[in-house]
């Protein structure tokens, strides 16, 4: 099989059809660029999964009003979400966002967990409801979000981008256009997976080209192109231009396409399509390679013929500008340096000043991505200034340098085809900084300031996920200490008027031991700063040594910071940063560590009171799950908890064997909504109750609906589900209720296992007048029960039922192998699981002829 090109996705367009056979290896459709002539018996729908991408995505953006777009898809790792497609943005700066887990608290996970669409009109309401997301884009921008679903499958989030409107909420029209733009492509990519192209996407995105609404220019060259047969029509001047006589015009789109960049050859497919969907005309903008190199501008209109008539058609022209590809004569007359770029980040134009400025020639510059012609533009503030300006369609001004030995003041100007930069001899900025010692690496540097600006905002990010004092220790660490340039951390924790140490890196083993539990009146810069409320900067050792002449130092060269941990006005502790050589700390790093600094004081007071909790709903369900099950003749039970990885850690799942006193054993598993104390404590009271009613001799039925009137009295604000289940150990009678739970599983002693749909009820805690049937059933010796929470079986974007039924399988494979080890294995994959969003329940019984 042929490997794909440097620059050619791997799922690249293919041919069949009326437009011909498939092309063979070296035929032009292979190169970059290749552009389907007629797919399928309709002329219109091409192979590919970027292919379906990329049209609903264009249709999407347009019918909203957007500026960009994207899709995500399911990748092969459970959990993890992948950015397939982006339209009208660059890949490359928005390469963070390549990945999303399921489970993060950002709008694309949300939908694609819940099933259900989002719209943020505004940055206002995006701060409300998904504050990560708006620390990590902070623009004026507006969000739409749809599910892509096929039937009850969820593939993927469809995402567009579009200005902001403040105040003023998504409307319902657009709402319900996102709504079936999500469920068209869902279709779309079932109709691709039914042939053998599942839609699961591990590769890097596909970028792709929003079309233009510029109205097509002078025409100079021509072709005409029949989507039906994929016949292509070219007239003199296009020849021409290409440098081919007519008569050796190959006739076929391919001649066009493979001089095409790959975002535009899927933007010339997007635009076919759409125009052949609506009727309507359409136009766009791309670029072509001509034979001597140079850029030509491309001019596509496109248009589908009546019903009856003689089949879509798609004309083109094709314009030739000579050395001078893009832009107006004005720009040249006027003094300052004007660069153009589309959506993607190319260069489409450059004045002459710009050549003068930069020293460099358009020629070498046009076609280039910005950041390839222009490498200070890669630092990562400008680059934040950027995508500031694509994402929110507003002016961005700052200033970078030194370029070329100047500093020159940037405006970025963005409209629908790209963004103007504006650059201007500016002077030197007023402050730069600088100290009595030599800067260090960091905000303060002169070197790369506004690159290590952009470390503290990761910073504010991860902070907000952290809940435990380590896991707030460990992000200061990672995060704090290199965009300061610093390699000593230390964290001290107030409690009962002392501070102790509750972190330490890159200090000597030992050395801040004889601080550990100091008292605030002792005389230290890490207590003063407390007591005080004020940050305290030593730029050398030295200069920490005048000021505490008694204090022992680690080092006699360096420099320290004291940061005051104080959270709404309460005192949490102190923080020192350390560096390893004097450096100075400029007015901008001194205000940004400040506020640092309560946000970690904030962190840290908010995972102080969630270790509470956590202990307090640890200790409640280890003393509220059993110690052990009761032994007894003929039947053997096994259970098994496992906590959740996400939040408190702790759930309201639980599982109980009663032994009553009619001689039966009264299998319990039950799920109160929620996790943490509260759904520990109503899981504590629930389980009191079923075990109260089915030692008072109750029939099931009563159980079940004695302890659902019990809940709805306590009104926890909670529900639960239950399945109670008792069994004769002689007989093997039992019988079963259900109350809103999973079904159980029955193995059978020839190891053929079924899942028992159990007539039942709502779950407990909604009606007070709810009935729950009873199921009867017999288990014969060698069978086996399986009793189990949702946890074990549900995974994001997947249905329940395919959980259950992998669950089964994995039930029927062990045979006669001892319970233990079969409850083991069958939440082995839960437990080695890094992130398990729910706890896990389950509870197996078996009877035995003779349990020996």
């Amino acid at each position: 099989m042929r490997r794909p090109t440097a620059l050619e996705h791997p799922d690249c367009v293919t041919w069949s059809g009326a437009a011909g056979p498939a092309p063979s290896a070296e035929s032009p459709s292979d190169r970059p660029g290749a552009v389907p002539g007629g797919a399928h018996a309709d002329g219109l729908v091409p192979h590919g999964l970027p292919m379906a991408l990329a049209g609903a995505t264009v249709q999407a953006v347009e019918s909203v009003g957007g500026s960009a777009g994207a899709v995500y898809l399911r990748s092969s790792t459970p959990g993890l979400l992948r950015l397939a497609l982006l339209a009208g943005l660059p890949g490359q700066l928005f390469r963070p966002w390549w990945r999303m887990h399921v489970n993060r608290p950002f709008p694309i996970a949300e939908v694609y967990r819940s099933g259900q669409p989002v719209h943020l009109a505004d940055a206002e309401e995006a701060m409300r409801q998904f504050p990560q997301l708006a620390a990590s884009l902070p623009f004026p921008f507006g969000s739409l979000y749809a599910p892509v679903v096929h039937e009850r499958e969820r593939v993927g989030v469809l995402v567009v981008l579009r200005p902001a409107t403040p105040g003023v909420p998504v409307g319902e029209d657009d709402r319900h256009r996102m709504a079936e733009a999500g469920r068209r492509l869902g279709e779309a990519l079932a109709e691709l997976a039914a042939d053998g192209r599942p839609a699961v996407w591990d590769d890097e995105p596909v970028c792709v080209q929003l079309p233009s609404v510029i109205v097509p220019p002078v025409r100079i060259g021509s072709f005409d192109w029949d989507l039906t047969t994929g016949a292509v029509a070219a007239d003199d001047g296009l020849c021409a231009i290409l440098g081919i006589s007519p008569g050796a015009f190959a006739g076929t789109v391919e001649a066009l396409a493979e001089r095409l960049a790959p975002e535009d050859a899927y933007g010339l497919w997007a635009l076919a399509r759409q125009a052949a969907e609506s009727g309507a005309t359409a136009a766009r903008r791309m670029r072509l390679l001509g034979p001597d190199g140079r850029s030509h501008l491309l001019e596509v209109s496109a248009h589908a013929d009546p019903p009856g008539g003689a089949g879509t058609r798609m004309s083109g022209f094709l314009v030739d500008l000579g050395a001078v590809p893009v832009g107006s004569d004005a720009t040249e007359r006027v003094p300052r340096a004007v660069v153009a770029v589309d959506r993607l980040g190319r260069i489409t134009y450059v004045n002459r000043k710009t050549e003068e400025l930069v020293r460099k020639s358009r020629d070498g510059m046009v076609g280039q991505l910005l950041r390839d012609a222009l490498p200070w533009f890669g630092n990562p503030a400008h680059e934040e200034s950027l995508r500031a300006a694509l994402i929110s369609d507003e002016p961005v001004h700052f200033l970078a340098g030194p370029v070329a030995d100047e500093w020159l003041s940037v405006s970025l100007y963005p409209g629908r085809e790209g963004v103007t930069i504006v650059l201007v001899e500016g002077e030197e900025p007023d402050h730069r900084p600088g100290s009595v010692t030599s800067p260090a690496p960091g905000i303060g540097s002169p070197a790369d300031r506004a690159t290590s600006l952009y470390r503290p905002v990761a910073l504010a990010i991860a902070l907000t996920e952290a809940v435990t004092a380590r896991q707030v220790s460990a992000v200061v660490t990672e995060e704090l200490l290199p965009a300061f340039g610093g390699r000593q951390l230390a964290i001290y924790l107030l409690s009962e008027r002392h501070l102790y140490l509750a972190w330490e890196t890159g200090f000597p083993q030992g050395f801040l031991e004889r601080f550990d539990g100091v008292g605030l009146d002792v005389g230290l810069p890490g207590v003063e700063t407390l007591t005080s409320g004020r940050p305290m900067f030593f730029e050398s050792m030295q200069q920490l040594a005048l000021a505490y002449p008694d204090i022992p130092l680690d080092s006699h060269s360096g420099a320290r910071a004291f940061l005051p941990l104080i959270a709404s006005g309460r005192p949490v502790g102190s923080c020192i940063l350390g560096f390893d050589k004097p450096r100075g700390f400029s007015p901008e790093e001194r205000t940004v560590l400040t506020a640092l600094a309560g946000l970690i004081a904030q962190a840290l007071e908010r995972a102080r009171r969630y270790d509470t909790e956590a202990a307090l709903a640890r200790g409640l369900q280890d003393a509220l799950l059993p110690n052990r099950l009761p032994v007894r003749d003929k039947v053997d039970t096994v259970g098994r908890y496992l906590a959740g990885t996400q939040g408190m850690d702790v759930g309201g799942d639980w599982y109980d064997v009663i032994e009553t006193d009619s001689g039966r054993l009264a299998l319990v598993i039950g799920d109160v909504q929620g996790h943490g104390v509260a759904a520990a404590a109503t899981m504590g009271q629930l389980r009191s109750a079923v075990r109260a009613f089915a030692l008072g001799g109750h029939s099931p039925q009563d159980v079940v609906r004695g302890t659902n009137r019990l809940l709805i009295d306590l009104d926890p604000g909670q529900f639960a589900s239950l399945c109670y289940v008792t069994l004769d150990p002689e007989t093997g009678a039992t019988l079963a209720v259900r109350a809103g739970h999973p079904p159980p599983l029955l193995r059978h002693p020839d190891g053929a296992t079924e899942v028992l749909y159990l007539d039942g009820g709502v779950v407990l805690g909604i009606a007070d007048d709810a009935t729950y049937p009873v199921t009867s059933l017999r288990l014969e010796p060698g069978a086996v029960l399986a009793l189990f929470t949702d946890g074990l079986v549900e995974r994001p974007g997947a249905d329940i039922d395919d959980g259950i039924e992998r669950l089964r399988a994995s039930l029927a494979e062990h045979g006669l192998a001892p319970l233990t080890e079969t409850a083991d294995d069958l939440i082995r994959e839960a437990r080695l699981a890094t992130d398990r969003p729910d706890d896990i329940a389950l509870l197996l019984a078996a009877r035995w002829a003779d349990l020996a």
